[in-house]
């Protein structure tokens, strides 16, 4: 079954800005962030979810004092970047979270009341958890901003990616060791923290410790909890500082410590494969008759108004004319529900993989994503050239920014950290690690 928290910072958001407004008079504080707080039961219960997820790798964690520094500091930059988002105009309404919830259910299988109760179990009221989801959406909308006003990708970038793409090349499944800097490090700062790298690359060298858990342990990056781990990547998407190594490294071996505009680096190549080419990419044209849930209508009523226009359009009945008459989707509606030449990806996995698992002129059975009940005709399908296809450019448009991103984005943390008045109340989250030397 599918962790019901589904991305790196769900872990840090199980403590939510509505549980501090709801706190107890004697209820302990923990930290103190600018003019909000962060309660000791929102910490404990962090590092309770990380600790489950670890359960059976527990030796992979730092000690306890260490790991609630690591959570608690999370903890921080989430409440931080929810400030800043809200205070830029950010807004995540209560439509937005109960679309997140009816995915996060799809994504796991469950009903409504099923996923009630799998929260319960896992020790949080279902107010926190969609107060978490808020919290993740609006960071997720600060990043997009940042992103949008920061990083420029150019159509010579795409092109050479694309052209790269196409004659097949290498993908690199990658992770990291960050030890950061802030900006206009001193020179004792760097003193310590070149020390820090050093101990950590000592203690891979003589195989005392796992990439992974080395990672896990002293990290200073947003996903050191996950092991460090970037994903997989091809050489476009490789800051220039790495890329030229990797060619000639084996799975397992490590670069650095490197020096790199967040602090000093470890990266180990996990794996490699061979991407096979992308010269061409599929693309399909169909149309679909979309009935949507909410308001008078249950879920129950809208998949059965959904088979009985399947039967009709069964029977012989006109797909566009059903379309036309009874779709809600307004966008499509008025062209007969026709959705013109897509991708399978570009409507998301759901709907794409019902559409590729069609022949040509075929009609779908009713199935539901997100957004309501679908039933779809395929129309036809081609093989189109990569580099026109205006989707898979905007893919590979998204990988390089991306990349770019990242950098941008740590540095931008680090600066609202730096800026930010904050003061750590729990003893334990203020101990050191015992990374170095």
């Amino acid at each position: 079954m599918k962790k019901l928290l589904f991305s790196l910072l769900a872990a840090a958001l199980l403590g939510s800005a509505a549980l501090a407004q709801q706190v107890q008079p004697l209820e302990r504080i923990a930290a103190v962030v600018d003019e909000d707080v962060i309660l000791q039961s929102e910490l404990d219960r962090a590092v309770t979810n990380i600790l489950a997820q670890y359960a059976d790798r527990s030796d992979q964690l730092p000690p306890r004092e260490v790991l609630e520094r690591q959570v608690l500091e999370r903890l921080i930059l989430v409440r931080l970047q929810t400030d800043r988002a809200a205070a830029t105009g950010v807004r995540v309404g209560d439509a937005e979270i109960d679309a997140a919830v009816a995915n996060i259910a799809q994504q796991n299988n469950f009903s409504a009341e099923q996923l009630r109760q799998q929260v319960a179990a896992e020790g949080m009221s279902f107010a926190d958890f969609r107060n978490s989801l808020r919290d993740e959406l609006m960071v997720q909308r600060l990043r997009q901003r940042f992103a949008q006003s920061t990083i420029s990708v150019s159509d010579a970038e795409v092109d050479a990616a694309l052209e790269s793409q196409a004659s097949g090349g290498t993908q690199y499944q990658l992770a990291h060791v960050l030890v950061a800097l802030p900006d206009g490090a001193t020179a004792d700062q760097i003193a310590t923290a070149q020390q820090k790298i050093d101990g950590i690359k000592g203690l891979l060298d003589r195989g005392e410790m796992e990439f992974a858990a080395a990672a896990v342990r002293y990290s200073d990056s947003p996903n050191a909890l996950e092991g460090g781990d970037l994903g997989w990547r091809s050489l476009d998407e490789i800051p220039a500082a790495f890329a030229g190594q990797l060619r000639a490294m084996q799975p397992g071996e490590v670069i650095g410590p490197i020096r790199g505009p967040s602090g000093f680096q470890l990266l180990q190549l996990v794996s490699t494969r061979e991407s096979g080419g992308a010269a061409t990419v599929a693309e399909y044209q169909a149309r679909h008759i979309l009935i949507r849930s909410g308001g008078d209508t249950s879920d129950e009523q809208a998949r059965a108004r959904a088979e009985t226009l399947r039967a009709r359009a069964a029977d012989g009945a006109d797909f566009a004319t059903l379309a036309a008459e009874h779709s809600d989707d307004a966008a499509s509606r008025e062209r007969g529900g026709d959705l013109g030449w897509f991708t399978a990806e570009q409507f998301g996995p759901e709907f794409g993989g019902r559409v590729a698992s069609l022949e040509d002129g075929a009609i779908s059975a009713p199935f539901k994503t997100q957004a309501g009940w679908h039933v779809v005709q395929r129309i036809g399908s081609r093989q189109a050239s990569a580099a026109g296809n205006e989707t898979r450019r905007n893919q590979v448009r998204e990988a390089i920014g991306q990349r770019k991103l990242e950098d941008e984005w740590d540095r931008f943390l680090r600066q609202m950290r730096g800026e930010a008045f904050v003061d750590i109340r729990t003893g334990t989250a203020a101990a050191g690690d015992d990374a170095g030397g």
